[in-house]
């Protein structure tokens, strides 16, 4: 989950890497570090964030070198565990992301061989590995060199005796090149580079690559040069900065009527009243699909969950939806079922995995992903894009709201080819699918009334979020995006499990926010905000604007436009992240950066 830049070129590196590394802090912040190479090799670390880093800097002129901002998982959270390591005679420096398993052995053998390592990392293994192996060229050592290793590994290299030169390898990590116009750059994620160029080339699995500024060559395992496609990323640069506002996750929150308006485009026509896909992706969506199996971690398996409930109810198809993490060694394998993986970054490291269980077990396979090009796409059958562009907040927000969208235009394609919907119902989803933009900003224009709910719950030691049907995983989203960004303890339920233990935790200093939509629970709702309210605790409801009663048991109404039932989803979606927002932001908590929490998850 670190985050790694590589530059070779024409402009000075430290400012490039720099830059790039403020760009990918969101994959860590524990500590960070740049490498560069003017004459000699220059290494700068300092724990914390990158303004740290910046101060300890010294002048240093080369037109090369490497970055990364880290995430620990082996060894805790230290200047010398901080990267580039370097190799004993300090000419070889190395950034990694992943985990190498038998790091140890490995270090054990290289202590015998007189190697001195001055950290607890398991990164450090690599570069003296490569130090051992090097022979004047350094791809060749660092080939020798991932021989011996077992695990996941995104790595880019420089050595001060070949300059200009950059060597980077993957394996099941993200790496990919940018291609620029006299200079060239090697990242863990696009948005490091996307400034300067939106030209790239994706690595796969136990490749690597050379760089000069004027050069890319990419070779496969067995050392053979491989002509890689490059591709271009529509992405906008300013979809990575603030904009104005104080926080990534607030910009991104507000971003969702156009992000919404993306996924819309090109898929849905009102006058041809179709839902549009590829034809490879309509393939997998055929008639004669009897079950899906959805999997995904974190917001993208809320996701999941809403979709279960959107598919099932228009198509009849059964959804089971699994944690990518447990899927992929208890999940059962269905030759006949379709199997949607759900992933913003399309390099979730347990998706992946599960990903290539079910391709393993002949199944079929849909991506549902916001980066072209990456690992899940080339893996999967067919992908959909959100086309939401860079989420760089950890919390997701627009990109949640985006998956969503892709799973009500699954199940709307679905029911069609299989005679569930009529071309009329059909037309009404679709014009209030084209609706959902405004009534998000109706959403956002009432920020203030929601701010004024979270200054009531920011004191609060735990909250519940209840809610039935569609509205149970998004009280499981709602607690997760407030415990995530906040810290306040947080849990979802379903409203009639309360009685089976919830209740237990229940106290008059416990907020309880209940989602109530009018479908066929509201009821049911109703009296379980009724079970709440006599042991003490507040509730405040969010509710349709149309909805008269619920003032009558509330302590609190939020409201949210009307429109279609399935569809209330995407506006309460947004009250909630308003409300996480406003909470956190109330606490003076760090929101684009919470604590051990990075954004893209690439080892398990």
């Amino acid at each position: 989950m670190c985050g790694i830049i590589g530059y070779t070129g024409f402009r000075e590196a430290k400012n490039v890497l720099i830059e790039s590394l403020k760009r990918l802090d969101y994959r860590g912040y524990d500590s960070a570090g740049i490498g560069v190479i003017d004459n000699q090799l220059q290494v700068f670390k300092e724990v914390g964030e990158i303004p740290n880093l910046e101060k300890e800097i010294t002048v240093v002129k080369g037109t090369f070198g490497v970055g990364h901002t880290r995430w620990a998982t082996h060894g805790k959270v230290s200047k010398e565990n901080a990267h580039p390591q370097l190799s004993c005679n300090k000419k070889i420096a190395l950034v990694h992301n992943g985990i190498i398993e038998n790091f140890k052995k490995l270090r054990d053998d290289l202590e015998k061989k007189g190697h001195n390592f001055s950290s607890q990392t398991d990164t450090e293994v690599i570069v003296h590995l490569i130090d051992e192996e090097y022979k004047g060229n350094l791809e060749e050592a660092i080939f020798s060199a991932l021989k011996k290793i077992q695990g996941s590994y995104a790595i880019v290299v420089v050595c001060e005796d070949e300059p200009g030169k950059i060597v980077g390898a993957r394996k099941e990590s993200p790496l990919v090149i940018g291609v620029g116009d006299n200079e060239n750059f090697l990242a863990s994620d696009i948005p490091a580079f996307l400034k300067y160029t939106n030209r790239v080339i994706y690595l796969d699995d136990g490749e690597l690559c050379v760089i000069t500024k004027n050069s890319t060559k990419v070779f496969d395992v067995n050392k053979i040069e491989v002509s890689k496609k490059e591709e271009l990323i529509d992405w906008d640069f300013k979809d990575a900065e603030k904009s104005g506002f104080p926080h990534f996750m607030l910009k991104e929150i507000y971003d969702q009527p156009d992000t919404i308006h993306q996924t819309l485009r090109g898929r849905v026509s009102g006058i041809e009243q179709s839902i549009d896909f590829p034809e490879n992706v309509g393939k997998l969506l055929d008639r004669n699909l009897d079950s899906i199996n959805i999997v995904a971690c974190g917001t993208s398996f809320y996701a999941g969950l809403l979709g279960k409930y959107l598919i099932e109810k228009l198509t009849d198809i059964p959804v089971f939806v699994d944690l990518s993490s447990e899927y992929r060694y208890f999940g059962t394998r269905n030759k006949a079922s379709l199997v949607i993986a759900v992933t913003q970054s399309g390099e979730t490291a347990d998706t992946l995995a599960a990903l290539k269980e079910a391709k393993n077990s002949d199944c079929r396979t849909l991506v549902i992903t916001n980066v072209i090009g990456s690992t899940a796409t080339r893996v999967a059958d067919g992908y959909i894009l959100m086309q939401s562009g860079p989420e760089i907040g950890v919390a997701a927000t627009k990109t949640f709201t985006s998956q969503i969208i892709v799973l009500f235009l699954i199940a709307l394609k679905i029911a069609v080819l299989k005679n569930k919907l009529g071309s009329d119902e059909l037309y009404k989803y679709i014009l209030n699918l084209k609706e959902l933009p405004r009534q998000i900003r109706e959403i956002l224009e009432r920020s203030d009334g929601i701010k004024n709910i979270a200054n009531y719950i920011k004191d609060a030691n735990s909250v519940f979020f209840i809610g039935r049907g569609i509205n149970y995983p998004l009280s499981l989203e709602g607690a997760l995006k407030l415990k995530e960004i906040s810290y306040v303890h947080a849990e979802g339920f379903a409203a009639g499990e309360l009685k089976h233990g919830p209740f237990a935790l229940l106290t008059e200093n416990t907020p309880v926010i209940a989602i109530t939509t009018k479908d066929a629970t509201y009821d049911k709702i109703i009296a379980n905000i009724g079970e709440v309210k006599a042991r003490g605790p507040k509730v405040i409801a969010i509710a349709d604007d149309n909805d008269t009663e619920i003032d009558k048991h509330a302590d609190f109404v939020l409201r949210f436009p009307s429109n279609s039932r399935l569809l209330s989803c995407f506006s309460i979606t947004v009250i909630l992240q308003l409300l996480a927002y406003h909470v956190a932001n109330l606490r003076g908590c760090p929101i684009d950066k919470p604590r051990n929490l990075a954004k893209s998850v690439t080892v398990e």
